[in-house]
């Protein structure tokens, strides 16, 4: 009697292999990580399942924090560090990542009575408890896994390769191109756009940066040591070399032309224009000197 091709072990049927084919790639490159003692992976059809512990993945995340955020790519100019990972954690705590990531629904379908509250504009905070969201899993095994999805995908790396907020050189350019997407959107007001722009993006920062500069440090440029507060030599009382500002007059004036150029075209109300005009008087008593005035000869006439 022939023996049978097949061979079972365990959950698993075994299948003699026959020939061996090698077929070329369409890709360069494959990159393989594997665990000592532990070589086995899912291929093509799934003829193997031993070994899916995410070596690969979590190999290309550590990368993604070294590699694309390295001290060799950041941007030198102002700012270049805003975002930068300069500290790796290897265990995470749900509970203690950012606020935002704790709203999001792990819903795969969104129930009728929540389209049915959005015609009646109810409050956000009132469907929580409808929504699953994260925040309502933390503590418990959820808080790992089983996080649904309304909408497939063919490619996760399908989508634009940049945004237009890295093509879109000034602050000017990106606050048009934003209010000229809600002009197009029927359900968008734009006028409310700008305003809440102004209001909770372009106003906050133009305060917070009067407050740092007016409790900022100097620095010497030449030894690098900074001071909390100016010397009463007025220079480095290390080398004697000038000493610079950490925050810079350019930083906190950023925002207020393009500021008071959307409130004109848009007419935000009267609250917040006055808001900007009156943020601006501030930054004028900053910056300029009452006993530096600029006067012309027919000033005396």
């Amino acid at each position: 009697e022939r023996k049978p091709r097949l061979k079972e072990f365990g959950d698993f049927i075994l299948d003699e292999i026959k020939e061996i084919i090698p077929i070329k790639s369409d890709f360069e490159f494959l990159y393989d990580v594997e665990v000592e003692d532990f070589h086995n992976f899912p291929i093509n059809d799934f003829l193997l399942s031993n070994n899916c512990d995410g070596d690969e993945d979590g190999l290309m995340l550590l990368m993604d924090a070294l590699l694309n955020f390295s001290h060799a790519y950041i941007p030198d100019k102002r700012g270049g560090k805003m975002d930068l990972p300069l500290i790796l954690t290897t265990r995470i705590d749900p509970s203690e990542v950012d606020k935002e990531a704790h709203n999001l629904d792990t819903l795969v379908r969104y129930p009728l009575e929540f389209y049915e509250a959005t015609l009646r504009h109810v409050n956000p905070k009132e469907l929580e408890d409808r929504m699953g969201l994260v925040s309502s899993r933390l503590g418990t095994e959820l808080q790992y896994e089983h996080f649904g999805f309304t909408h497939d995908t063919r490619d996760i790396s399908e989508g634009p390769k940049m945004s237009n907020y890295k093509t879109l050189k000034t602050m000017m350019d990106k606050m048009n191109a934003q209010l000229n997407l809600a002009a197009r959107i029927q359900a968008v007001d734009e006028a409310d756009v700008a305003y809440k722009v102004i209001e909770r993006h372009f106003l906050p920062d133009i305060l917070g940066n009067m407050r740092a500069f007016s409790k900022q440090s100097v620095r010497c440029p030449n030894c690098n040591i900074i001071y909390r507060r100016p010397p009463l030599r007025g220079v480095c009382t290390k080398c004697g070399g000038k000493l610079t500002l950490t925050v810079h007059e350019k930083s906190v004036k950023k925002y207020l032309e393009i500021s008071k150029d959307i409130a004109q075209r848009y007419n935000i109300p009267h609250y917040a224009q006055q808001r900007i005009t009156l943020v601006e008087k501030s930054i004028d008593s900053l910056f300029t000197s009452d006993k530096i005035r600029t006067t012309k000869l027919t000033d005396f006439f």
